[in-house]
């Protein structure tokens, strides 16, 4: 089925016309906020005067980080001192014409600031105000700190993938923060469903997003199997099989697959072996199956390998690095990477993996240089241009146009 082109050029997004105030730093909570500005809402980034700790990782050119720049892409930044009396009144002043706030700090740091939420819902019952922490906003672990490869190995994620590395004991190194994304994520899903709620009740209220009940979720069969007995199957289900120059992935999980598979391998007649006939005795026989398919991907290269395997419907793809999988032609079909400009040039990012028909679903163009509209935002709440260069912690300087 071919989907119809949509012409972003004269569609709105989603949330235009909301207004939040981004307090986050780092990947999670900034990640929720990137995905609340691709789809339209106006995001603002309050962040201290040396700025968040993001804007140094690498790649940076002229001073800019690239990786910041994904992260916060189309969002406004606004300088403050949150510890300062002028720079807490400043928020609340914004805080009376918001929408949503997101944060990410320890628990208990916003209520110090005297900024959670049981204090701005005073000035705005509406404010949607959503908390993304390691642990939880209580409970005995809340006040832990927290980033995203402890969580993955407190939420028993790491020993979990671990168990599917066959003669392994040491976990992996992480490199890839899963907990961050997955946080962020369900957190802009939380917030849209609070939208919906608000609608309807007038009301605001405060989300807590936890990381570690985060990435428990993907764990769907390890919840199960920690609670009963089950039989693993004597071989990883979904491995690589080796070729004469690589590896393919292969994922066999319904009978048509199987059968297909059976095909490529020249094996029909497996289909009847009591060894692979039914499912619990596939699994059990698992590494027997998966023997005899690479006695076959062996004698083949990676291309011809998938090409005989996507001819018979089985899943399969060769390991692709991330280079080799930007330049798939499938993601320039879809407009998957946008170009978007920071102080250093330009550079690709990705769009929010959906596209929708009737609204805009778009990164924004350029990355915001730090504290770029702190004088417009303060100007707005009435303050003079003393007031802001208290409020800020620095002297004003020009805004981009």
């Amino acid at each position: 089925m071919t989907l119809p082109q949509v012409n972003e050029d004269n569609l709105t997004g989603c949330f235009a016309g909301l207004r939040v105030l981004d307090f986050s730093t780092t990947i999670a909570g900034p990640h929720c906020g990137r995905m609340l500005a691709d789809m339209g809402a106006e995001v603002i980034k309050i962040e201290t005067l040396e700025g968040e700790t993001m804007r140094t990782r690498p790649p940076v050119r002229n001073g800019c980080s690239t990786v910041y720049g994904q992260l916060n892409v189309g969002k406004k930044s606004l300088v403050l001192d949150l510890k300062s009396k002028d720079g807490s009144e400043a928020v609340r002043r914004l805080v009376a014409t918001s929408d949503i706030l997101v944060e990410n700090f320890r628990p208990g740091v916003m209520r110090r600031l005297k900024l959670d939420y049981e204090t701005l819902r005073e000035l705005n019952p509406k404010l949607i105000y959503c908390s993304v922490s390691g642990y939880g906003q209580t409970g005995p672990s809340a006040e832990l700190p927290a980033y995203a490869p402890v969580i993955h190995a407190a939420s028993g994620y790491d020993m979990a993938h671990l168990a599917y590395q066959p003669g392994r004991s040491r976990p992996d190194y992480c490199g890839i923060y899963h907990a961050d994304v997955f946080a962020g994520t369900y957190a802009f899903g939380a917030i849209a469903s609070a939208l919906y709620q608000r609608a309807k009740t007038q009301s605001g209220q405060h989300i807590d997003v936890s990381m570690l009940e985060s990435m428990l979720s993907l764990t769907l069969n390890e919840v199960q199997w920690s609670q009963f007995t089950v039989t693993q199957p004597s071989r990883p289900m979904y491995g690589p099989i080796a070729t004469s120059d690589g590896f393919v992935m292969v994922a066999i999980a319904s009978e048509k697959t199987f059968q297909g598979l059976l095909n490529v391998i020249g094996k029909p007649g497996w289909v009847n072996d009591p060894r692979f006939a039914r499912y619990g005795d596939r699994r059990d026989n698992w590494s027997e199956l998966m023997d005899g398919a690479e006695a076959w991907s062996r004698t083949v290269t990676t291309t011809q390998c998938l090409a005989a395997l996507n001819k018979e419907g089985v899943p399969s793809s060769a390991y692709r690095t991330v280079v080799e999988a930007l330049a798939d032609p499938q993601l320039a079909h879809r407009g998957a990477l946008a170009e978007v400009q920071d102080g250093g040039g330009t550079f690709r990012m990705m769009n929010l993996p959906f596209r929708m028909s009737g609204a805009k679903v778009a990164a924004g163009k350029r990355v915001s240089t730090l504290g770029e509209h702190t004088r417009a935002l303060l100007k707005e709440t009435g303050l003079s241009d003393d007031q802001i260069a208290a409020f800020s912690g620095r002297p004003l300087v020009a805004e981009r146009g």
